[in-house]
């Protein structure tokens, strides 16, 4: 593989049996899920910046970097540098990490490796692409009322606007998002490259140099080609250290020599990316596009087997239920999206979960291990439970969290509110202990609110608002507190130790949920014997049902009996 991608270096003596060379692709969860909207965060000079904290932490022994630490170099609340480390942990490319093992109360006194936090610091100045332009635009204003001063800037992409256009048409494809991603790592690949190398002296002057270890650190941000399986190391894939012996430390290479290398291998996997967004969108879209991961929600949409990069994407399910087991998700991380008047069950253990413009839906996650992000929902209810949950640009939301970490709000909310986890299925347990989740530790009401207005979005803001502090979210009254049930579908199927919610229960909720139980009780006991004629007991039976069936309506548990219907 080496030796090809060394000569194909003049484009006046093209080969006639070109090699392909690898193909790098960014990580997508650092961008997705890594970015804090936190201005002290986001430097105009990166490397000017993080130079100080390299030097400062550089020599240590161990290299690895607390929250006190943060806090005092980049002049934030101890709140926001733990907040760093949590977001850092939750999208690390290394399972074998200490932080990644770390139980959630450990993770301040484990530290961040140097090198894994200057990367992570320096991509917060990255700009998301913008979303493209909608063609109905006055005609989507009138359906989303204005009631924020940002309300223009932040809910582009209301769920209201996703009904209308009925597609994800209007969002940035997987192939744009790579195409972005891939092009703001080359603008800025010379400066990451000379963050992560080490100054030596060479004949009369200081240039740097690229251990092997440093050059792993990139798998923060990018990954080669699939052919590449997780577990090999990032060094494999590239000439530098492809066949170093195993048993003597690999000589480090010249930081200016693997700039070029990458360079000449992003213009190349970018010119692949644009072949094909451009392919799909001439109508000629190929297995292995990157946008036919797996829609799994649409009959039609079974294309290709899924990319081990890619998601699992549920998408467009109205007025209908959707259920999908562990044996049925053959992807680490899923996208939820438009979808309406609907409940949706994935019931597996998971990495990552995005929920994108969906509303009057009720959406149960089983396990998520790294981080679950919901995005420009409206009248949702999302029962998880997750490592870590971030909340942006929302409305109207109620969220049943079962959550390690301290839950992130951000963006134009109104009217959220939180309440402790309240759902289980058998296999609950054993997908929490796969992925990580414990559940003694439950922070579902210390929701962490940052800023109104996120600067990693490409839009313009109303000067003066960048700091202000997004709407949070409230406590569920513990009187409207429920528990949720999840019908059984599958008679036979393998069944799991779960037999009860596995977080504990705060008193007042434990309290409200007891005393509904004890009258429930009662009130059986007393419909049971009250002496009643025949015609009366009807009467009654069927009072009973209007009342239900008024009330499974209005408070929209209507949706839960969609899954009984044909399922």
């Amino acid at each position: 593989m080496d030796e090809p991608i060394e000569q194909s270096t003049s484009p006046s003596d093209p080969d006639p049996n070109p090699v392909p060379t690898t193909i790098v692709h960014p990580r997508r969860e650092p961008f997705e899920h890594g970015l804090l909207p936190i201005q002290k965060l986001i430097f105009n000079d990166p490397v000017e910046a993080l130079t100080p904290l390299k030097q400062k932490f550089a020599s240590s022994s161990t290299q690895r970097v607390d929250s006190e630490a943060i806090s005092e170099l980049l002049q934030i609340s101890s709140d926001h540098a733990r907040l760093v480390i949590e977001t850092l942990t939750s999208v690390l490319h290394s399972e074998t990490d200490p932080l990644v093992a770390a139980r959630p109360d450990d993770i301040d006194s484990v530290g961040a490796d140097l090198r894994d936090l200057i990367l992570f610091l320096y991509i917060q100045s990255y700009k998301r692409l913008l979303p493209r332009s909608h063609k109905d635009s006055a005609a989507v204003a009138d359906v989303w009322p204005s009631t924020s001063a940002f309300d223009g800037f932040l809910s582009a992409l209301s769920p209201l606007q996703l009904v209308r256009s009925n597609s994800r048409r209007f969002m940035p494809s997987l192939a744009d998002e790579e195409a972005h991603q891939l092009s703001y790592l080359q603008k800025h690949l010379a400066n990451i490259l000379s963050l992560l190398s080490e100054p030596v002296e060479g004949e009369g002057e200081e240039c740097l140099v690229l251990t092997m270890e440093g050059f792993e650190h990139l798998g923060f941000l990018i990954q080669f080609d699939d052919k590449v399986s997780e577990g090999v190391p990032l060094s494999q894939a590239a000439p530098f250290f492809a066949n170093s012996d195993p048993d003597m430390p690999a000589v480090p290479v010249p930081a200016s020599q693997v700039h070029d290398w990458l360079m000449k291998t992003i213009v190349s996997s970018l010119e692949c990316v644009t072949e094909k967004a451009s392919a799909k969108e001439n109508g000629h879209s190929s297995g292995s596009d990157l946008d036919v991961a797996m829609t799994d929600a649409s009959p039609s949409s079974a294309k290709a087997p899924p990319s081990v990069r890619s998601p699992c994407f549920v998408e467009g399910v109205s007025k209908s239920s959707y259920v999908k087991q562990a044996s049925d998700i053959k992807n680490s991380s899923v996208k939820v999206i438009n979808c309406h008047d609907s409940t949706i069950y994935i019931l597996a253990p998971l990495r990552y979960a995005v929920i994108y413009g969906c509303s009057d839906a009720t959406i149960v996650l089983g396990a998520v291990g790294k981080a679950v992000r919901v995005e420009h929902c409206e009248r949702v209810h999302v029962i998880v439970a997750a490592k870590r949950v971030c909340i942006a640009n929302c409305r109207e939301c109620v969220f049943f969290l079962g959550v390690n970490q301290r839950p992130l709000v951000l963006g134009d909310n109104h009217k959220l509110m939180v309440a402790p986890y309240n759902t289980y299925y058998s296999q609950l347990e054993e997908h929490m202990t796969e992925v990580g989740i414990v559940s003694a530790i439950n922070r579902w009401d210390e929701a962490l609110p940052i800023g109104a207005v996120d600067p990693h979005d490409s839009l313009s803001h109303p000067a003066g608002v960048s700091d202000a502090q997004t709407e949070s979210a409230t406590r569920l009254d513990p009187d409207q507190f429920t528990n949720f049930l999840i019908p059984n579908w599958f008679e036979g199927a393998s069944s799991g130790p779960t037999k009860d919610n596995p977080f504990p229960l705060p008193d007042a909720y434990l309290t409200s949920q007891q005393r509904n139980q004890k009258n429930l009780s009662e009130i059986k006991q007393i419909l049971r014997e009250v002496p009643l004629e025949e015609n009366r007991k009807r009467e009654l039976s069927s009072a009973l049902h209007v009342y239900f069936r008024d009330w499974l309506y209005a408070s929209g548990n209507i949706r839960q009996l969609y899954c009984l219907q044909g399922d």
